[in-house]
């Protein structure tokens, strides 16, 4: 669907600047997701972390030429003279208030989803249950914020049947605005949980909150097992119909008679007690209440259904059921459910970044396929495809090759479904287009590309010899299930040590954003990602962070430095331990070193003199008591200021220390005497020149513990990480250590096992090998039953001397078989628990992981 300029200014209530006719048919909060700029209205919001503002000017270079702001650019008349800028008082609430709108236009079911887990996967596993028969418009991935539910209600259109939206909030006051957008005529309430607490007093609070989602809902979802939800809902006595499922309640709407958990796949009966009424109702006595009581024992037994799901574990058992109550409640006959459930897949609620064969780099997206999320992976595979061209001293764009399947149930035709498909594709850089399906092979003139390909089928495509041509390029899966890409994505990724660092992008986003949000909007930010970004991986940790437009990305060497160019990263790159052997090379790649001594200050200026650099940046280092490296506030100011004063080569940039103990209460005393050295130190400096020299001496622990101490920008380093210096719960982890089982082995008691004949058995037990050793990282110390890992969420021991390749764990009386995962560290295992067991810190287990231990990146 599209609306005029016109129609647009009227349902935001905005006064317009420009008057330029057009049609709007795309919404963009974010500048770097730009698709198709001539029919993108982008709203210039401000947030905490920034300001839409300031890429106005960026975006109508681009061709952007429709503004939603609060402030009109002065010059807009002379610069941008054939754009629009409809002015509001607040840029999110008119977006809110567009989609709210456009909501009204549709009579359909709209789910409304909400809850402490589970909202993703009950969203997706719906929409693979009703897409067979309706069409259906749902929430992409997981936006389900103030800004991604609007963003997500905006893809209704004409073909809609049937929508799936999700609502999260994380304090309370957010959920009013969601649900004027959404406006549920059937709300669904997953499960109410201790997830994002920490601005509610009470579990039960939160319920309140997330419960008025369904003010004006026709009908509420819900398990009537769930005690806290049941209370809030009596407390609430909301307007629509409670429909309810319980394993304990025969009287519930659907009713849950058996749960039987097979080796792979879980059978579901359960009676659903449409329009049910009082069992007791029109009994006359004890005889008749017998006869009915079997009456109602024989059509129990006929009214009974199954179902089968393809998974065992308690969260998808319960989520299915929810499922299956509101496709009943929808039309959806027992026998259309039990067909559709049993082709139900996992559901992949992230985006992963695999190192491929031949050079490739694989983002596997696949079984997640429909117009939406295309766009969605176009864009983040467009901002990772630049590279360094060392001849050229230049950047390029890798080679992308987009391989898609059929879009199934799109509700459009094939010649204008794919003609969208190429626009995007082509706005994004896609260079090969491999189309796999009846569909697209029908369509292929629909795709304007010139490298393009189709195959019929995933089997056609692997005999070619187009599969084993692909090399040193950057490669997209998008897929639907039916064609199998699973397959693709283990022919194309490279066969690598089972043992892996999964990476999770989306948590640390949320870190950034939570120590963002503790700094003040001027405050600058450093974020740290020397040591390989602390064995997690720089080069992807740095595209991450540009995207999120960090001010300083800083590294120890130059080296690591120059690694980051050339894989197309242009934001600004503190050197914190240069080489004087490195400066050419610093100097060639815009590298900012710190300077801490007078030789290092020296040498660096004849580097600079010698190849006639004027004004290159530096950050100077001012030793406040750490004593490890930097010049004295008092005692070396005066000559430091008069040396950089009597040389045009270098400019300071910024001034720095470092806390010692920031991260302890009893050094704050200690940290108080640094602050007040380094102000001393850093206002004499800054005195002495023109320019601005930013100042920063607060870390992880500084931006939480001394806000006041911010200056002009901050250092944030293992925080980022998801390890919080300040022990407590408000960030996410970031890394998990995973390897699988390799063989199951039963020892008898009198035994050993491994080298030195350490690991005495002391009763029969089952003792598994894991393929990850001390140099993969695996501390030996930890062996010998000094530390254990979790297989299943139970802890199983390290057994005897962990060897360089292999450890072995007791399993004795845990559920598992070889190839299942274990769990070395990560979100049920936290890295402090290890290292708080090695006597060390998490710095060492992280930057310890070896390169043979492959990294998987996502984003949920």
């Amino acid at each position: 669907m599209t609306y005029s300029i016109e129609k647009v200014t009227t349902l935001i209530g905005a006064h317009r600047y420009g008057n330029n006719d057009c049609c709007i048919a795309f919404l963009l909060t974010d500048s770097r997701s730009l698709s198709i700029p001539e029919e993108t209205l982008f709203f210039a919001i401000r947030t905490k972390v920034g300001d839409g503002h300031q890429y106005i000017n960026e975006l109508y270079l681009r061709g952007v030429r429709n503004f939603v702001v609060e402030t009109v650019p002065a010059d807009w008349q002379e610069r941008y003279a054939d754009a629009n800028f409809l002015k509001v008082v607040n840029t999110l609430s008119a977006l809110q208030r567009l989609a709210e709108r456009h909501r009204d236009e549709f009579n359909i079911p709209i789910v409304g989803i909400t809850g402490s887990n589970g909202k993703t996967v009950i969203k997706e596993w719906l929409y693979q249950l009703l897409s067979p028969y309706r069409k259906v418009t749902r929430s992409p991935r997981s936006f389900n914020s103030q800004i991604g539910v609007p963003l997500s209600v905006w893809l209704l259109d004409e073909t809609t049947e049937a929508a799936l939206f999700e609502a999260g909030i994380s304090q309370k006051g957010e959920m009013d605005a969601l649900q004027r957008i959404i406006q549920p005529t059937i709300g669904v309430i997953t499960n109410i949980g201790p997830a994002h607490q920490e601005n509610f007093g009470t579990i039960e609070e939160k319920c309140r909150e997330k419960l008025r989602l369904f003010k004006d809902a026709e009908t509420i979802v819900f398990c009537a097992d769930d005690e806290i939800v049941v209370k809030c809902l009596a407390e609430n006595k909301p307007k629509g119909q409670l429909l309810c499922w319980s394993q304990t309640d025969d009287s519930a709407d659907l009713y849950v008679t058996n749960i039987t958990k097979n080796d792979t796949t879980t059978d579901i009966a359960f009676i659903y007690n449409e329009g049910r009424k009082d069992d007791n109702e029109g009994t006359k006595d004890d005889n008749e209440g017998t006869k009915n009581d079997n009456e109602g024992t024989k059509n129990d037994n006929e009214r009974r259904r199954c179902f089968t799901i393809p998974f065992i574990d308690d969260a998808s058992i319960r989520n299915t059921i929810t499922a299956a109550l509101i496709c009943l409640h929808l039309g959806l006959t027992p026998e259309q459910i039990a067909e559709e459930m049993k082709k139900l897949e996992p559901v992949a609620m992230r985006l992963e970044v695999k190192r491929g064969r031949n050079g490739c780099t694989i983002i596997n997206d696949s079984y997640n396929s429909d117009i939406n999320s295309l766009d969605i992976a176009l864009d983040f595979m467009h901002r990772r495809s630049t590279r360094y061209n060392d001849n050229a001293n230049s950047t390029y764009t890798l080679r992308s090759t987009l391989i898609l399947s059929d879009i199934c149930q799109s509700g459009e035709s094939p010649d204008v479904l794919y003609k969208r498909v190429s626009d995007m594709a082509v706005a994004r850089g896609i260079s090969r287009f491999i189309g796999i399906g009846s569909d697209l092979c029908s369509a292929a003139s629909q795709i304007d590309i010139a490298d393009k390909h189709f195959f019929t089928s995933t089997d056609e495509f692997i005999a070619s010899q187009l599969f084993g041509s692909l090399a040193g390029e950057m490669i997209l899966l998008k897929g639907a299930r039916k064609f199998g890409f699973d397959r693709l994505s283990e022919l194309l990724v490279r066969k690598v040590h089972e043992t892996t660092l999964e990476v999770n992008l989306s948590a640390m986003v949320d870190n950034l954003n939570y120590y963002r949000s503790l700094m003040k909007p001027e405050t600058k930010l450093v974020c740290m990602i020397k040591a390989d970004g602390y064995g997690t991986g720089a080069v992807e940790i740095a595209k991450t962070l540009q995207d999120h437009r960090v001010d300083y990305l800083a590294v120890a060497v130059a080296d690591e430095g120059v690694t980051l160019r050339r894989t197309g990263i242009t934001q600004s790159i503190m050197i914190m331990n240069p080489e004087m052997s490195a400066f050419k090379t610093m100097f060639d790649n815009d590298l900012e070193p710190e300077v801490y001594s007078f030789r290092l200050l020296d040498a660096l200026i004849r580097a600079a003199e010698r190849e006639g650099i004027m004004g290159y940046p530096v950050h100077i280092k001012l030793d406040t008591g750490m004593h490890r490296l930097g010049f004295d506030p008092v005692g070396d100011i005066d000559k430091l200021i008069q040396r950089l004063k009597s040389q045009n080569a270098i400019i300071p940039r910024s001034v720095f220390s470092h806390f010692a103990g920031a991260d302890d209460d009893s050094f704050d005393s200690f940290s108080a005497h640094q602050y007040e050295l380094f102000t001393l130190g850093a206002d004499k400096l800054q005195a002495a020149f023109p320019h601005k020299i930013l100042r920063h001496i607060d870390n992880s622990a500084g931006i939480e513990h001394f806000p006041e101490r911010q200056m002009d920008m901050c250092r944030l380093g293992l925080g980022l990480y998801g390890i919080n210096p300040r022990n407590n719960a408000t960030i996410n982890n970031v890394a998990s250590l995973h390897t699988t089982i390799l063989q199951l082995r039963h020892v008898p008691a009198g035994e050993t096992v491994g080298y030195s004949r350490r690991g005495t058995i002391d009763h029969d037990s089952v003792i598994a090998a894991i393929p990850i050793g001390y140099a993969d990282g695996l501390d030996r110390h930890l062996g010998n039953r000094n530390g254990y890992c979790l297989v299943g969420g139970h802890r199983a021991e390290y057994v005897g001397n962990i060897c360089m390749d292999v450890a072995m764990i007791d399993v004795t009386g845990i559920p598992c078989q070889e190839g299942d995962s274990v769990e070395i560290f990560g979100d049920n295992l936290p890295v402090t628990t290890l290292s708080d067991k090695l006597g060390t810190i998490p710095y060492e287990i992280l930057t310890g992981i070896s390169n043979r231990v492959k990294r998987v990146y996502f984003q949920d």
